[in-house]
């Protein structure tokens, strides 16, 4: 069994029979000119340790310089090595808030656009820990389970919008009692819950389950995102914003960031407040904590992997190479010896 990791590399070999075609070219060409100067006899005379097959010899070891460098960037792999992968992390779960007050623009684009952005950039600094997606308004919807595939982490996030929870309202609530079904290791030391919400509209008993929450061993994170000015609802019907919500008496709703809720429910578990504002600072945050925390394996496997042997090809085009330049195109004493082409002497 073997592999070729970069096989488009084999297109290269096609410069050999080229430099050939050109070689031959060449040598007729100077041929025929040298018998416009002077006859066949008086050119020995001229140049008698001119070496035709010296001249075939050095092309020819180019060629398998050449050629040997090309395997050298395919890199052909054979011969099997056993390989023991360990995975350890944190299993991360991320609990984004869906209610209709995420679509307020008081931060761009949108509240919802923006808590996708910084879960993205949260996952993009991942190496090795586990994530799941829940999706809440005023009921909470396992959007992605505990995964390492990030691919999908990140697919998952994108399709996440306001109608894909009828229910309106901020059960925060319902979102943490989904995520202590997320964690199903009983010895797992590092549960991570991070809360991405404008804090607006909460329901529940939101002190009571934060602290079930912390008895379970479940650290929240909780991430504001909005302004406390504010900013209107925007009524949209096709990607086409039609009116802003208004109360019953017809002025338009201004929905604000509401960081005490926020703020309680993380001091409860022995978390934290994250201002969503400014996406790279609440990235340099996240990374910070999740640094200190402590790894769990969660995976080994046996693999068998293919050995490189590129090594090998290169070495043997640096050797031909070398060779190469110590060739001179002149006959040397033991090739007059040979007379492998039959000439007169």
């Amino acid at each position: 069994m073997y592999l070729l990791e970069e096989n488009n590399y084999l297109w290269l070999l096609l410069i050999i029979p080229v430099v050939w075609l050109f070689f031959w070219l060449l040598v007729f060409w100077k041929k025929r000119t040298q018998r416009k100067f002077a006859d066949k006899e008086l050119l020995k005379k001229l140049s008698p340790n001119r070496s035709f097959f010296k001249s075939i010899l050095k092309i020819s070891i180019l060629s398998l310089a050449f050629a040997a460098m090309v395997f050298a960037l395919v890199n052909p792999k054979f011969g099997t090595k056993t390989e023991t992968l360990k995975r350890e992390g944190v299993d991360i779960v991320f609990a984004v808030d869906v209610s209709r007050s995420m679509l307020a623009e008081d931060i761009a684009p949108n509240r919802l656009e923006k808590s996708k952005q910084l879960v993205t950039q949260i996952i993009n600094e991942f190496a090795g820990d586990r994530v799941g997606i829940i999706a809440y308004a005023a009921s909470a919807f396992p959007q992605l389970p505990i995964t390492t595939d990030y691919g999908a982490a990140k697919m998952f996030l994108q399709s996440m919008n306001t109608e894909m929870l009828s229910s309106q309202g901020t059960a925060i609530n319902e979102a943490i009692e989904l995520a202590k079904t997320y964690y199903n290791d009983a010895d797992q030391t590092s549960k991570v819950l991070f809360i991405l919400s404008d804090g607006e509209d909460h329901e529940g008993d939101i002190e009571g389950i934060a602290e079930e929450a912390a008895r379970a061993g479940i650290r929240i994170f909780t991430i504001g995102v909005g302004t406390a000015k504010g900013g209107p609802i925007p009524i949209i019907r096709n990607g086409v914003v039609l009116n802003y919500k208004e109360d019953q008496e017809g002025n338009t709703v201004i929905t604000r960031r509401h960081e005490e809720i926020l703020k309680e429910i993380a001091a409860h578990t022995n978390g934290q407040y994250i201002d969503g504002s400014v996406t790279e600072e609440v990235v340099r945050q996240v990374k910070e904590f999740l640094q200190n925390l402590d790894k769990k394996e969660y995976e080994t496997q046996q693999i068998e992997s293919f050995r490189d042997q590129f090594q090998w090809f290169l070495g043997l085009a640096l050797f031909l190479l070398f060779l190469e330049v110590f060739l001179l195109e002149r006959r040397t004493a033991w090739l007059k010896k040979l007379n492998l082409f039959n000439e007169k002497r």
